[in-house]
């Protein structure tokens, strides 16, 4: 009788984050494309974080991750996709280093009301040397800029993509992540081609 592996009875699982500032549709991303009830640490905004955190743009949120978001998508029997969407304010970027282990790759969300709100999402995955993509959230009344205008206003290097999305639909979601994946793949390959 032969030996079993666990590569025989546990799909490989690969790791994705879904980042960007407070209110720019982390939650709404991992939920639209997630095979799965995502998980999500959603709490009601109260009186005490008016001081924190910044509503500007998004008076009529209530509600805010406080540790992350996780969904999942079963690419195939040997390989499944784990999203976990990070928490978007300031007093809770302790927990993106954690989140960001063994992490294949990245999504940094954007909303053109508000591009500032992606400015640390952008620098956390360049200083750590993970690969990612901007997708820009097209909200009803936001700007509709072309990407290489988000890309000159966030000053964002010229091989990493910009692409536009809705992330309450669950197509352009998908799309998004094809994207990340794309990229990453090219980034490898370019990778290899230097080395040699």
């Amino acid at each position: 009788m032969g030996s079993v592996n666990d590569s025989d009875l546990f799909p490989t699982a690969l790791k994705i984050l879904i980042a960007g500032g407070f209110g720019v549709g982390k939650t709404t991303l991992v939920s639209s494309v997630s095979e799965i009830e995502p998980l999500s640490t959603e709490e009601l905004l109260t009186q005490v974080s008016v001081a924190t955190d910044d509503l500007e743009g998004v008076e009529k949120k209530t509600t805010t991750t406080v540790a992350m978001d996780f969904g999942r998508i079963t690419l195939s029997a040997d390989h499944v996709l784990y999203l976990f969407g990070t928490p978007g304010q300031e007093r809770f970027w302790f927990m993106w280093d954690e989140l960001s282990a063994g992490a294949l790759g990245a999504v940094v969300l954007a909303d053109t009301r508000r591009l500032e709100q992606c400015f640390a999402a952008v620098d956390f995955f360049e200083r750590r040397g993970i690969g990612f993509i901007v997708a820009v959230n097209q909200f009803d009344g936001g700007y509709h800029y072309d990407p290489e205008e988000v890309r000159a206003a966030i000053d964002l290097k010229p091989d990493i993509p910009v692409v536009l999305c809705d992330a309450r639909q669950s197509h352009s979601g998908t799309q998004v992540l094809v994207s990340l994946v794309q990229h990453l793949i090219d980034s490898r390959s370019q990778h290899v081609i230097d080395v040699i």
